[in-house]
């Protein structure tokens, strides 16, 4: 049998924090873990939301059950229906057998649904009826199956900013977020860099049979660090260094992190698109396009976000730019006069 879940000097079970920030977020999980209440996790990615999830099941009263997670985001929209509910032989083309969704292996457990604002608007209506009722069908099947879980969700959105962009319905938050719960990134909690950073160490030096150990210059350059990636970041950086090192972890970290991105000026940011009058639309939807992109620094899923269109189409949008581009520099290079570097101009 496991070892209970105590509060330590060094965290809560294995998460790990000193700082005043983790301390508060310890608290929380300890005073919702016990309880039915569903929890959103909020925070960046890799702050580390599942391990949080992981906490509150291994605390509650179902910490005997399953705890079984399910990433909204990495699922096809046409698959996910499936993956929730399960499905029964023969319903589409594929289903050899029947099969078991999340909601009935969770059953007597806790489900964590990470990433939920991924999930596509017409499944998020469903996911709020199961939420409501505790009972599905399968897909394809025709018998209502009841489930009796504890649901704890997780999103590195904002929620009221996804719900503003139809990316998250709002009765579907207000059901979710029941207890919301944000956990600070690394950089509101530097103290807690060093602690985390022995312990990856220390499970590195354990698995390699080493004894490995950081020296103080090293140690300085991670607490000087922001760390945009969280702990997922500072884990790695340990790992790509401990790799590197002989006895000890000394390395140069512009060799083993990539430069962290400066953060841009909000005034450097375009205030707006300028279409001349009398341009085309589907000119101006390209100025729109191109600028919002450069506005979320090419974050793709941010732009589609902001501009109210899918992913798939602004992908789509950006391909066809792209193959434009292509047979214009083509087209270009026809015109290039025999022996001679430069290209004349094309004919208006």
């Amino acid at each position: 049998m496991d070892a209970p879940i105590t509060l330590h000097e060094n965290g809560l079970g294995n998460l790990l924090g000193r700082s005043p920030a983790m301390h508060q977020v310890f608290g929380l999980i300890k005073r919702v873990a016990p309880t039915e209440a569903t929890v959103m996790i909020m925070g960046e990615s890799g702050v580390g939301k599942e391990l949080v999830a992981e906490c509150i099941h291994n605390l509650s009263n179902r910490a005997q059950g399953p705890l079984v997670a399910i990433n909204c985001g990495s699922i096809p929209g046409s698959l996910i229906e499936a993956e929730l509910f399960g499905y029964e032989k023969g319903s589409f083309t594929g289903a050899s057998r029947s099969h078991a969704g999340v909601f009935e292996r969770a059953t007597g457990g806790t489900l964590f649904l990470d990433e939920v604002t991924e999930m596509p608007l017409d499944m998020q209506t469903r996911l709020l009826r199961v939420l409501e009722t505790g009972r599905f069908y399968r897909v394809g099947g025709t018998q209502e199956i009841k489930t009796d879980i504890r649901v704890v969700a997780a999103t590195n959105r904002n929620v009221t900013e996804a719900v503003a962009n139809r990316q998250l319905r709002e009765d579907l938050m207000y059901r979710l977020a029941v207890f919301p719960l944000h956990i600070p990134p690394l950089r509101e909690r530097p103290g807690d860099v060093p602690l985390l950073a022995q312990y990856f160490l220390s499970t590195l030096n354990r698995g390699s049979d080493v004894t490995k150990s950081f020296s103080p210059s090293f140690l300085d350059a991670l607490g000087s660090r922001r760390w945009p990636g969280n702990v997922r970041e500072l884990k790695n950086s340990v790992e790509r260094s401990f790799i590197l090192a002989d006895e000890v972890l000394d390395v140069d970290l512009s060799v083993t992190m990539p430069a962290p991105t400066p953060e841009p000026l909000e005034a450097a940011r375009p205030a707006g698109v300028h279409v001349p009058l009398g341009s085309r639309l589907d000119e101006a939807e390209r100025s729109l396009i191109e600028v919002t992109l450069d506005y979320c620094e090419g974050d793709k899923r941010r732009a589609a976000a902001v501009l109210g269109c899918s992913l798939k189409t602004l992908y789509n949008k950006l391909n066809s730019y792209a193959r434009e581009r292509a047979e214009s520099e083509q087209n270009l290079g026809r015109h290039h006069l025999p022996g001679v570097g430069a290209s004349v101009p094309l004919a208006s």
